[in-house]
């Protein structure tokens, strides 16, 4: 302990010595030992280590003493060719929040930053003229994403198409009597299962072969012919079709399909109030000219017409393009989203397309007595548009069963990235995290008790 520890910052460390005197300890009655009680003096300007280490206790022992002594020396080691790992990501992190039945869904912006900011607006808007309203809130269609619009619902249909093959080849699992579902040879063994009778199987579930609308979760909304008209009262919540979020979402972003047509204007329209418009007249238009054809949107297959990859290579390049059209989907939807508002329930999963949600009060979440089965609409993020469906990531196919003690060391993913993973894709990096891929398994318990 007399020279200085070696600090790889490049820092100066005192070094201890430690002085000891053999003078025996005084002992009181029943053989205890008898320490002198502390003296004023002892916190002088030369106190040592000793005496104020004691002070917490009212006593010092006088067998030890400290003395400290401030050795300068510098650390040689050097750290200019050590390389640096950068990721924009973290090694490890936890799946996003689960938010029980009884609770409401947290703002995107807290309605604070909301207020705050709309106070911001109107006091540098004070004795300026008034903008005008840009698209797509006057009516019009944002140009620039009409082309993303139809590359998303190309996206959406070619993701249902892979999936349905390389469900061929991957085996996926459902619960009969839970949502539940699980990407591997053999459904996992943990007891989570909360469907009806879960207490006779102690939580264990019930698998069967999986659907694609198990993996890829259905999310549908009301079909809008004017997205800037009236909004959809209760008494009409049946006349409205509903159609997939993501398909309205498009339709409302430019895509034109025949079986659902919806208005197009050509001139903005002209604003009477917050929420009172007129169309302006657009009879003085020329007829419109013939436009480039739209691209081509692709078509769903029949399950009965789904084949699975004939070889490795086949089924590696599938797991691939879909891990493609996957991302391709949620990054244009999130751009669609920039533009064009998508509501959500903060109670119950509904998703409306547009500016106000609709009043169909047919939201049976908690506490729906007190708002008469209205919902609750804030403004949506893109996992309430498409849901990802988080599943347990099996880290080795051919190691067998996943074992319940080993629980707290595997990761999740995706339903879909898991698919891919398992068909021989690479797994992408914003997923590694959750997906725990740098985390070693235990390969017994004994081993994983030790684990600090």
């Amino acid at each position: 302990m007399g020279s200085a520890a070696q600090c790889p910052t490049g820092m100066s460390v005192p070094a201890v010595h430690v002085k000891s005197r053999a003078s025996p300890l005084k002992h009181g009655f029943f053989g205890v030992p008898w320490r002198r009680k502390l003296d004023p003096d002892d916190f002088g300007p030369n106190a040592t280590l000793a005496s104020s280490a004691s002070s917490m206790h009212g006593y010092y022992d006088p067998k030890f003493s400290l003395v400290l002594r401030l050795t300068p020396r510098r650390c040689t080691h050097s750290f200019a060719n050590v390389p640096i790992v950068r990721s924009n990501y973290p090694q490890n992190s936890d799946l996003p929040r689960y938010y029980s039945k009884r609770e409401k869904k947290p703002f995107p912006t807290p309605i604070l930053e909301l207020r705050r900011a709309a106070r911001e607006r109107q006091k540098s808007a004070k004795g300026r003229p008034k903008k005008p309203v840009q698209p797509p809130r006057n009516g019009m269609l944002v140009r620039n994403l009409i082309p993303v619009a139809y590359e998303v619902l190309n996206a959406r249909t070619a993701l249902i198409n892979n999936l349905k093959s390389l469900m061929k080849v991957v085996t996926v699992h459902a619960c009969k009597v839970c949502n539940e579902i699980h990407v591997g040879p053999e459904g996992h063994p943990f007891k989570s299962c909360r469907g009806p009778r879960a207490e006779v199987r102690k939580g264990m579930h019930d698998w069967t072969r999986a659907l694609v609308d198990d993996v890829l979760v259905p999310v549908e909304a009301f079909h809008l012919a004017d997205r800037l008209g009236k909004r959809i009262p209760h008494e009409q919540r049946f006349s409205v079709p509903r159609v997939p979020a993501v398909v309205e979402l498009c339709i409302q972003a430019g895509v034109d399909l025949p079986d659902l047509p919806t208005k197009r204007r050509r001139k903005p329209v002209i604003r009477l109030g917050r929420s009172e418009f007129i169309d302006a007249d657009e009879d003085d238009l020329p007829d419109p000219e013939p436009s480039e054809p739209p691209p081509t949107l692709m078509s769903e297959i029949p399950d009965s017409e789904a084949s699975p990859p004939p070889d490795r290579e086949s089924t590696i390049a599938l797991a691939e393009s879909t891990l493609e059209e996957w991302e391709k989907l949620r990054q244009g939807s999130q751009r669609l989203m920039k533009k064009y508002a998508v509501r959500v329930c903060g109670y119950c999963p509904e998703v409306h397309i547009g500016v106000s949600g609709h009043k169909a009060q047919n939201c049976g979440a908690f506490k729906h007595q007190q708002r008469n089965g209205q919902h609750g609409w804030q403004a949506a993020v893109l996992d309430d548009l498409i849901p990802p469906r988080y599943v347990w990531h099996v880290p080795d196919l051919a190691g067998g069963p996943m074992r319940r003690e080993l629980r707290a060391f595997y990761g999740q993913a995706p339903a879909v990235v898991e698919m891919c993973v398992q068909g021989g894709a690479e797994a992408p990096e914003q997923y590694r995290s959750t997906m725990r891929l740098d985390v070693g398994i235990p390969s017994n318990v004994r081993e994983a008790e030790m684990v600090v």
